[in-house]
């Protein structure tokens, strides 16, 4: 008997390791999946935690999702989505880190995170949810720095901070 997975992790794990349909010759009767670790995206594993998935509340929710792939580059991608914010508005994401890893985040450097080195707002739309694909790169980090880090979202015009995350762990991978 093959074990069950609700409809949508089992979906979510098929979009991460890159699902192909089975041929008939070799699948019981009915639709069935094959998960093909070959076709699967070089992201950093969990363990220690070179990618995270960033929850911001506040005002209203946002998540970042916090990868940085297999290789060379050191560039970590930040996927950034918030809803239930003021409509029409720009936001910016800002990062504070510590060298101190204890999950007690108390680094106060806000840097705004964008393109690279090039801030970048998030716009809402008319219903206060925006979208932006940013990235940072660590290049100048030595590979194994390990991190505490936490998040928000200020109001690009008033800088009034509208979401905060929790504490994360981050480790530089390569």
């Amino acid at each position: 008997m093959r074990p069950f997975l609700p409809l949508h992790i089992g979906f979510a794990l098929c979009l991460l390791a890159g699902c192909a349909a089975s041929d008939s010759t070799s699948a019981p009767a009915g639709p069935a999946l094959r998960l093909d670790a070959q076709s699967a995206p070089s992201w950093g594993p969990e363990s220690p935690p070179f990618n995270d998935e960033i929850i911001l509340r506040g005002d209203g929710f946002g998540l970042v999702k916090f990868r940085q792939p297999n290789d060379g580059d050191r560039i970590v991608y930040l996927d950034t989505r918030v809803i239930g914010l003021s409509p029409n508005t720009s936001y910016l994401l800002q990062r504070a880190v510590d060298a101190n890893v204890n999950d007690d985040c108390t680094g106060t450097a806000w840097l705004t995170l964008g393109m690279g080195t090039t801030p970048q707002a998030i716009t809402t739309d008319s219903r206060g949810t925006g979208e932006a694909a940013l990235y940072r790169n660590l290049g100048a980090t030595a590979v194994g720095t390990k991190f505490d880090i936490h998040f928000r979202v200020i109001d690009a015009t008033t800088s009034a901070v509208v979401l905060t995350s929790g504490c994360y762990q981050f480790t530089v991978s390569e």
